[in-house]
């Protein structure tokens, strides 16, 4: 069964908790911190406690939320079996999941309004991994 993860810094911690709070009825969470916007927390800290998460079953996704998403995507990706994308727009998060079959968005809190970033978080989860000429070129990730 697949898990949902998500984590943020304080910078990404009003987004987290705007996305929990837009699609409570549509998935079920696992919050892995930070809980609050006001002291300051290290992002990879974060990031490798989802990636942990995340990389126990192929199934499991993982949303990550910083200042810019670049952080969070930077300490990502040092996991083996993690494919991070930071997500910005409608097309590179569909791309993201149909030719690179990422499995945690990533979300800059600075840099993207909130309604893009609902729109992000729905295309990501609803996009299905394309397979194919792709799936070669995965692996050699």
């Amino acid at each position: 069964m697949k898990k949902i993860y998500i984590s943020s810094d304080h910078a990404g911690y009003n987004l987290k908790e705007q996305i929990k709070k837009n699609f409570k009825k549509k998935y079920d969470f696992q919050d892995l911190g930070t809980d609050n916007s006001k002291k300051s927390v290290n992002y990879p800290d974060y990031a490798h406690k989802l990636c942990k998460k995340v990389s126990k079953n192929s199934k499991n996704m993982g949303i990550l939320v910083c200042g810019s998403g670049m952080g969070m995507s930077m300490a990502a990706n040092r996991h083996k079996n993690i494919r991070a994308a930071v997500c910005y727009s409608l097309k590179n998060t569909k791309l993201s999941r149909l030719h690179n079959n990422a499995n945690i968005i990533t979300l800059g809190s600075r840099l993207i309004k909130k309604n893009t970033a609902f729109r992000c978080v729905e295309a990501f989860f609803n996009t299905k991994f394309e397979g194919g000429r792709h799936k070669k070129r995965v692996k050699k990730i």
